[in-house]
């Protein structure tokens, strides 16, 4: 028995996962599954925003558990150091606008899932991390149900 999912929860799976986010989401629920634009922006929107609350809330519980061991407390140690004297010292202006432009761009690695690594990282706090990351993601949405609308409309 083959057991296939329905489209809105691919579309939904798809926003979810760090490869694709909206980036993916929404070529797929428009390109493929034939929703319309504003239906396959809402779904993708909604499934790139789930991931994020657990992320921003358990990411640093999660790092303090790891650092118990040497190896968790060598990386993070690092990383920490590394992000401080690299990042914050030249884009301490920026802040969370930095943030939600950096959310926004619907290229590689730059979504919702590596600017909660990054609001971590430089100890945002969580509703304001939240609030850019979301301002982020609706930005990128916009951007990328515009080009795929755009790409049909010039393809057919």
């Amino acid at each position: 028995m083959v057991f296939i999912l329905p489209a809105w929860l691919m579309t939904l799976i798809a926003a979810t996962l760090p490869v694709s986010e909206v980036r993916g989401a929404i070529p797929l629920a428009i390109g493929v599954y034939g929703f319309p634009p504003w239906q396959a922006y809402l779904l993708s929107i909604f499934g790139n925003l789930l991931p994020v609350i657990p992320l921003l809330l358990f990411l640093g519980p999660v790092s303090d558990y790891l650092r118990r061991f040497s190896w968790g407390e060598w990386f993070f140690s690092w990383l920490f150091a590394r992000t401080r004297k690299k990042y914050i010292a030249e884009h301490e202006n920026f802040g969370l606008t930095a943030l939600a432009l950096f959310v926004a761009i619907p290229l590689p690695v730059t979504g919702a899932w590596t600017g909660c690594a990054i609001a971590f990282m430089l100890g945002f706090r969580f509703w304001p991390a939240f609030a850019a990351i979301a301002a982020g993601v609706l930005l990128a949405g916009v951007i990328v149900t515009a080009t795929v609308v755009g790409v049909q409309w010039l393809v057919f």
